[in-house]
């Protein structure tokens, strides 16, 4: 629908690339510019149809003869942890989550750039260097937040850093939109790994969308192919959009990790 004196969004066609996630496959993107005035409206109108944002433009898989990426969201009120999700709560409880404005931070800087070349050293992120990561979490038109989480100090041992903080080990952009929270981008710190962190942050979004009143989280895409977008399918109830709307996606087999 269009509004007077509001012009409505316009779509445009990638050519073709070779698939980041699939081998031998190609992929195409349908896109738009996030740059109205109604920018927060249609960010929100287009994550509920499936388009993912990076910065100011919204994309959505268009491949020729593929549908493999599904775009998933978990619905907050129904979502019961497993017992490992539950145990990955529990290890975490001396976190603290830190919401900031979309301003880039040399820690989170830092902590992105452990986090690529530990986890994603051949992937197309991998050269970011700090310009790169001021434009990817500045560069927005819609209501976006940086959660950031951060290990809690002994408050009895005064050497340690102020506020009870110590070290930042993980971070997500994160979207505000009409029905839930949207998961841009999330990297945490690898030498990390008993805590689970890309689960439990995925966790946390969960009980922060429930804390405001929203009902879904979206994650973007699940690639059942992929074992690295496959672990989406672990946080069951989960929905998946289909050509007939929203609809129950029942968990795989094998659904890969991402801890």
């Amino acid at each position: 629908m269009t509004h007077p004196g509001k012009t409505a969004p316009r779509f445009y066609l990638t050519a073709e690339a070779p698939c980041p996630y699939l081998e031998g496959k190609l992929e195409r993107k349908v896109f738009t510019h996030l740059l109205d005035v109604d920018a927060n409206t249609i960010n929100s109108m287009l994550t509920g149809a499936g388009f993912r944002r990076s910065q100011t433009i919204a994309y959505k898989p268009a491949c020729d003869g593929c549908s493999a990426c599904v775009s998933v969201r978990i619905p907050v009120d129904i979502f019961t942890p497993s017992t490992s999700q539950r145990r990955i709560i529990k290890k975490n409880t001396d976190l603290e989550r830190v919401p900031r404005e979309p301003i880039a931070t040399e820690p989170q800087f830092e902590l992105l750039h452990t986090y690529l070349q530990d986890r994603h050293a051949n992937g197309g992120m991998s050269d970011m260097d700090e310009d790169d990561f001021s434009a990817m979490v500045e560069e927005t038109t819609v209501d976006t937040l940086i959660f950031e989480y951060w290990t809690r100090s002994d408050p009895a041992d005064d050497t340690l850093e102020p506020l009870g903080r110590q070290k930042l080990v993980g971070a997500s952009v994160t979207d505000v939109i009409d029905d839930g929270l949207s998961m841009v981008y999330s990297f945490f710190d690898p030498s990390e790994s008993a805590r689970s962190l890309g689960s439990y942050m995925i966790l946390d979004h969960v009980k922060k969308a429930r804390e405001m009143g929203l009902p879904y989280v979206y994650l973007g895409y699940w690639i059942d192919d992929c074992r690295k977008m496959a672990y989406k399918a672990k946080y069951q109830p989960l929905e998946a959009l289909t050509m007939d709307g929203w609809a129950p996606l029942e968990p795989p087999s094998d659904t890969g990790s991402n801890a």
